[in-house]
């Protein structure tokens, strides 16, 4: 049996457990003795191998420690002596610092002062030279040389600066002036005929002329003028075209005058359909000028050619505003025969009847389009300019919208004001008995079918904001929308307003808010039960009008808010902040410098932001609240909404609980609560065995009711929103089942006095109407019960009655008006 010695370390050691395992594994025939015997002496012999092993290694470890002791002390020593060394070698350097330093100082001295003095030797050569060179600088222009006379002139700024401001030289300075601007002039003649004629080793030539002045300015001046000719020539093109158009149909109409035929106009050209083929060849004439800088200027291509471009939209940026409003009037025939543009409509310079349309602002937005192409062009072709000359770039191309974008929310609440206007939302009217629920019906049929309506003009209009100006009207499109739902629910109002007088449930014109029973209620007795209930359903489905009017713009309104977070990831930079660094445009609340990766970030809303900071903070300021979700897009047309609902709910309320005011109306003056018994020879009961004709009228049309419910139930889908439905429905059963017992214990309280005979009929009543509620599965008011049971019980009784324990379930002042109508003196 081999011993494994590592168990024996395990500080979990178990000798039992080892011994018992031990014995386990001996062999079947040896016995256990024999086995415990052999296993202890290998263990006995084992222990003696390891106390031998044990001694020799602490005798040989003896040994070894003298020599240790020796080696640790001569490395002692040895440390002492480098220690001492390092101290001699730090005093030294120490000393040879101290002395180095005042030599070093001595030296600085020496050479400030060599400093000083050759400044000023050169200083008195540049004097000197300053003087020659303004003797001789004369001779250099009439010489004609160009680049000599730059040299010249380069020298004499140079020394003009080493001088400083010295009396001696004022002169000079001027002079100096003068001279620049006498070579300026000198090279703009050559220069055009260069850049005319595309002579690249001449133009280079005359760049450097004047670099070397610093009239760099004059370059760009000089290029963009001779290159603006050919560019506006493109442009007049088509102002000579229209002059061509109306000077032909001016001639054929004096000619079909002076002959009597049929005069027809020759088409005009339309501009949306010209201006694509202008921005066509205007990127091409780009392209090669962009190429041919590219060779004579390679320096200062990425400059030239987009500052001329800025340069061409500024010098047409009049007349290209012009054409855009002349467009817009065209896309409507009643404002192209008047000549009448967009800014007319808005200005309200036009003919009475002349309206803003939609079909005026998409050609606008068409027009935005093509430059928008354009722009997308540009941004391709001049990729490679810094992003701030790239920037002032598209804002010249766009520039010709600005004047309209600034007055979007106008343009938008005229277009949707005049769209609602013409949706059919006229009020109901009073007809004729027995076609006043057609009437009711039709009226809610329009309501219900221009909410639809609305809502798609809404979201048109979202779209347009978003096509025209990128979301950078956003606040502006908030504000309208906000403003015309409010007028469209104010409609729909008026027109609730007329169905309360169809259905006979207006308000008297008192004033006091009250309802006129007498005057204004619906009579029963001129209308029949088929017009009934048809005026009840169609009140009821003023319901679906308030429901859908509430979910369409809770829809309309989170789709409004989901355009909003994305206007604030698109708008990835703004001019927000006080202060704009110069090579830095924002990001968000955070400085960065834009990319072009994946889609183009300079976008047009961007560009406008990056100039008008306030406008930027005013409309991140909206993005920010509308990540918040108690956020309301439309604020005032929310509150609205609420309101139209709660106008619906009382309307529906007031009809359906018509019926029953009608029927219980004189209740309390009924003769029969003060009838006397009449005498008669046979005994017959004092008081009818069946509910009065008010009462049972009553109950019939509550339990008539849910049938009338029922398809309002249905009209919504099935599943959840279908048990909504039910309980929706069954909502209001108990709310008109509850206004009528309401109703009812008021007229039992206006009885002034009753019978022994009245009060058992009225028992019977009450009863009826107790067992109506019970099979609605309403619960019987405390009130109805005591006076159920005040008046069943008899006028002897009455007074125990109050005294017993069942008392306790009475609504106590209930029983003392119950006995004050009988006449029983409590007090007694």
């Amino acid at each position: 049996m081999m011993v494994d010695l590592v168990q024996f370390s395990n500080s979990n050691f178990d000798p039992k457990k080892w011994i018992n395992t031990a014995c386990h594994s001996r062999h079947s025939q040896q016995s256990l003795d024999k086995h415990l015997i052999d296993l202890e002496m290998k263990l006995q012999m084992l222990s003696e191998e390891i106390s031998a092993s044990l001694e020799e290694q602490s005798s040989a470890a003896l040994l070894h420690v003298p020599r240790a002791t020796r080696d640790v002390v001569r490395l002692r020593d040895d440390a002492g002596s480098l220690r001492s060394a390092v101290s001699v070698i730090l005093h030294n350097l120490q000393k040879a610092e101290g002395s180095s330093a005042e030599s070093i100082a001595a030296l600085a001295k020496v050479d400030v002062v060599k400093q000083r003095m050759e400044a000023a030797y050169e200083t008195l050569q540049d004097a000197a030279g300053l003087t020659q060179l303004s003797s001789t600088v004369e001779d250099v222009f009439t010489s004609g040389d160009l680049p000599r006379a730059a040299e010249t002139l380069a020298n004499m700024r140079h020394c003009l600066s080493a001088v400083g401001e010295v009396a001696e030289f004022a002169n000079i300075r001027k002079q100096l002036e003068v001279l620049e601007d006498r070579l300026d002039t000198m090279v703009q003649p050559p220069l055009t005929d260069a850049l005319s004629n595309r002579k690249i080793d001449a133009a280079q030539d005359l760049r450097g002329v004047l670099i070397r002045i610093g009239r760099f300015k004059s370059l760009e001046s000089q290029y963009s003028k001779v290159h603006l000719k050919p560019i506006k020539k493109l442009w007049e093109d088509l102002e000579s075209r229209e002059h061509a158009s109306k000077s032909a149909n001016e001639k054929s109409e004096m000619e079909t005058m002076s002959t009597g035929g049929d005069f027809q106009s020759s088409p005009t050209i339309s501009f949306s359909n010209w201006l694509p083929s202008f921005y066509d060849e205007l990127l091409l004439y780009l392209e090669q000028e962009w190429k041919w800088c590219m060779v004579a200027f390679p320096e200062d291509y990425k400059t030239l050619v987009p500052k001329l471009l800025s340069d061409t939209m500024m010098a047409i940026g009049a007349s290209f505003i012009s054409h855009i409003n002349l467009a817009i009037g065209d896309a409507v025939p009643e404002t192209k025969a008047l000549a009448k543009g967009l800014s007319d409509i808005l200005s309200g310079d036009m003919q009475k009847g002349i309206k803003l349309q939609t079909k005026h602002l998409e050609s606008l937005i068409e027009l935005h389009n093509i430059t928008g192409t354009f722009a997308r062009n540009i941004q391709h072709l001049f990729s490679g300019c810094d992003v701030l000359v790239l920037m002032d770039v598209l804002k010249s191309v766009y520039l010709p919208y600005e004047s309209f974008k600034q007055r979007y929310g106008q343009m938008e609440r005229a277009i949707l004001s005049s769209e609602i206007a013409g949706i059919d939302l006229r009020g109901a009217v009073i007809r004729r008995v027995g076609a006043q629920g057609v009437e009711l019906s039709e009226t809610i049929r329009r309501m219900e079918e221009s909410i639809p309506q609305v809502i798609i003009l809404l979201e048109a209009a979202a779209e347009r904001c978003i096509s025209f100006t990128g979301g950078s009207e956003a606040d502006e499109l908030i504000l309208a929308l906000d403003d015309i739902m409010l007028k469209y629910i104010s409609t729909l109002q008026e027109t609730l307003k007329s169905l309360r007088t169809v259905c006979g449930v207006d308000y008297g014109g008192d004033g006091t808010g009250k309802k006129d029973e007498n005057q204004n209620a619906r009579k029963v007795d001129l209308i029949s039960n088929e017009e009934e209930w048809s005026m009840v359903q169609g009140a009821l489905q003023i319901l679906t009008v308030a429901d859908s009017l509430t979910s369409r713009s809770s829809v309309f309104e989170a789709s409004l808010r989901a355009t909003l977070a994305r206007f604030s990831t698109t708008l990835s930079f703004s001019a927000f902040g006080s202060s704009l660094d110069q090579n830095q445009i924002i990001h968000g609340n955070e400085y960065e410098e834009p990319s072009f990766g994946g889609r183009a970030s300079l976008d047009m809303a961007t560009l406008r932001l990056v100039n008008v900071p306030e406008k930027a903070r005013k409309l991140f300021s909206l993005l920010n609240q509308s990540k918040d979700p108690r956020f309301h897009a439309l604020p005032l047309a929310s509150q609205r909404v609420a309101a139209f609902e709660d106008m619906v709910n009382e309307l529906v309320y007031d009809v359906l609980i018509s019926k029953v005011r009608q029927c219980l109306s004189d209740v309390s003056r009924l003769p029969i609560w003060s009838s006397v018994e009449e005498q008669s020879a046979f005994h017959l009961p004092a008081f009818s065995a069946y509910p009065q004709s008010y009462v049972t009228s009553v109950g019939e049309y509550l339990l008539t009711l849910p049938q009338q419910l029922e398809p309002l139930a249905e009209g919504i889908s099935t599943g959840e929103a279908n048990d909504e439905a039910q309980f929706f429905a069954t909502e209001w059963m108990f709310k008109i089942a509850e206004g009528a017992t309401t109703l009812y214990i008021e007229q039992l309280r206006g009885i002034q006095y009753i019978t022994d005979r009245g009060a058992q009929q009225l028992s019977v009543d009450i009863d009826y109407l107790s067992n109506v509620l019970s099979a609605l599965s309403m619960p019987i008011p405390a009130v109805l019960t005591t006076f159920h049971s005040c008046l069943s019980t008899s006028r002897d009784q009455l007074k125990d009655l109050l005294k017993t324990d069942s008392a306790n379930h009475l609504d106590l002042p209930t029983a003392n008006l119950v006995c004050k109508m009988r006449r029983v003196n409590l007090d007694s």
